[in-house]
């Protein structure tokens, strides 16, 4: 176990390490495991020998070493990694030419000191929940080998929850950095919409398209964070934005409002989802209701403009390869493409509806609290579930929390509790429970810093997954 990304930069700042150790051991790690976790779809190790050379060569010249000097990290595989082709969890993508430069992201964390080991599994075109991918295969749970890892970014999570990596980068366009973060018990930042650029990332809906990393600890994920920042008018949404750092110790100011979602929250929150809930208000303090009237609306539109937009972009590519997209998508990309433009409208100023609201309650509450998923990871293969007294399709549903957030592109830091129960009186499973810290836009910050409230009061953080290390799978649906 390399341990906790700053922990490594510390260690290789001071002499203790040197980054050409910790890549081999990181190489060690994958090579043992990825093959029961299918988390990656390319390695880059010549390239991180590279990168881990010139920190070693950097240090030893006396020279000050950046931020994450040392760090292994990979990336979902819709992020441009020069030299390697981008394929976006698709098969008709992987013919395309290798690109030719990297990605903003990768590049600022070549800048950061970071080293890049490899791209990671996800959903075919970042269109799912559970990272079952057909072609590349499925990215299977690192505490319940049975179960899904959650998708899009399922590779990103299993990742570091399988601990090959102590940080990777995802994107998230309805839910898919805080879902996978859920099921496998890690901490995921998805930003507010237009703070990190997402040039050079293979794209799904612009209008709705996140960026952010994945990591065991609020510290990692706060000093990616920082380090990801900056404008880059090749994105829109991200030109004007300046850099506002956050540290890797985030503090919860005194007095902050945290209130808890009630409503549509709880009625898609399963009973150990509601546990995690109850466990995080109590350490944060949190006593009050509220709710967030437009959250059933707000994901319905958040489905318009996602099968309008993903139609619209993969249409020719539908026409010409129609056999060789996914099937579970390929049907909803084409149902997508005739979605009249006057819906896409509408959904739109529903958008806009839900943010105004939102906003509202900012003007009363600093962070809200929600589960980020209903329930536990189902199994791998599970075409329903059921989530109070009501059996609904599993790819459609694992995202019903999540969804009226990104629709109005609002801050959240998905943070890994463990219940102790179902609240059925029945064991726990052993498995992780997320939920969803939310604050105004912009304010990351406040986001992060609750979730550092709840990693030091010890009820939430990352632990040890039996399964990714050979202990096997006890799965109980």
């Amino acid at each position: 176990m390399n341990g906790a990304a700053l922990d490594i930069a510390r260690r290789i700042r001071s002499g203790e390490r040197t980054a050409a150790s910790v890549l081999a051991e990181t190489r060690a790690l994958i090579e043992a495991r990825d093959r029961a976790l299918n988390c990656f779809t390319a390695t880059t190790f010549e390239r991180a020998e590279r990168e881990a050379g010139a920190i070693d060569a950097r240090r030893s010249r006396g020279e000050s070493l950046p931020p994450l000097a040392g760090v292994p990290y990979a990336v979902k595989n819709l992020f441009d990694i020069a030299g390697v082709t981008t394929l976006a969890g698709a098969k008709v993508n992987a013919d395309n030419p290798a690109a030719a430069a990297d990605a903003y992201l990768v590049a600022r964390m070549h800048e950061a000191g970071a080293v890049l080991v490899g791209a990671l599994n996800m959903d075919e075109h970042a269109y799912g929940f559970t990272c079952e991918n057909t072609h590349y295969g499925a990215t299977r749970n690192p505490h319940d080998l049975a179960r899904v890892s959650g998708g899009s970014s399922g590779g990103s999570a299993a990742a570091v929850a399988g601990d090959m990596v102590p940080v990777t980068l995802g994107s998230d366009t309805s839910g898919s950095i805080r879902v996978p973060a859920s099921f496998c018990g890690v901490f995921g930042l998805k930003p507010t919409y237009g703070r990190l650029s997402r040039s050079s990332c293979f794209p799904f809906v612009d209008s709705l398209d996140h960026v952010g990393p994945l990591a065991g600890t609020v510290g990692d994920l706060a000093a990616t964070y920082d380090a990801l920042q900056g404008r880059d008018a090749r994105d829109h949404a991200c030109a004007q934005r300046d850099i506002e750092c956050v540290g890797a110790t985030p503090i919860l100011p005194a007095g902050t409002r945290v209130g808890i979602l009630g409503g549509w929250f709880q009625d898609w929150a399963g009973p150990a989802a509601r546990s995690a809930v109850q466990m995080a208000a109590a350490a944060l303090g949190a006593r009050r209701w509220c709710e967030l009237e437009s959250a059933a609306s707000a994901r319905a539109a958040a489905f318009v403009i996602t099968g309008a937009e993903g139609g619209a972009l993969h249409r020719e590519k539908l026409q010409a390869r129609y056999a060789e997209f996914e099937p579970a998508s390929r049907d909803r990309l084409v149902a997508g493409s005739l979605i009249p433009a006057s819906w896409l409208i509408q959904a739109q100023r529903v958008r806009k509806m839900a943010h105004a609201e939102a906003l509202e309650l900012f003007g009363r509450f600093d962070v809200l609290l929600a589960a980020a998923a209903p329930d536990y990871a189902p199994l791998i293969g599970s075409e329903s579930f059921t989530i109070n007294d009501r059996t609904v399709p599993t790819r459609a549903t694992l995202g019903v929390l999540t969804q009226p957030i990104s629709c109005i592109g609002l801050p959240v830091c998905a943070a890994p509790l463990w219940p102790e129960g179902d609240g059925k009186g029945q064991p726990a499973v052993n498995m992780p429970m997320g939920v969803q810290l939310i604050a105004a836009p912009w304010r990351e910050d406040l986001c992060l810093a609750a979730a550092a409230v709840l990693e030091r009061a010890g009820i939430a953080g990352v632990r040890a997954a039996t399964a990714a290390a050979g202990g096997g799978s006890a799965s109980r649906q």
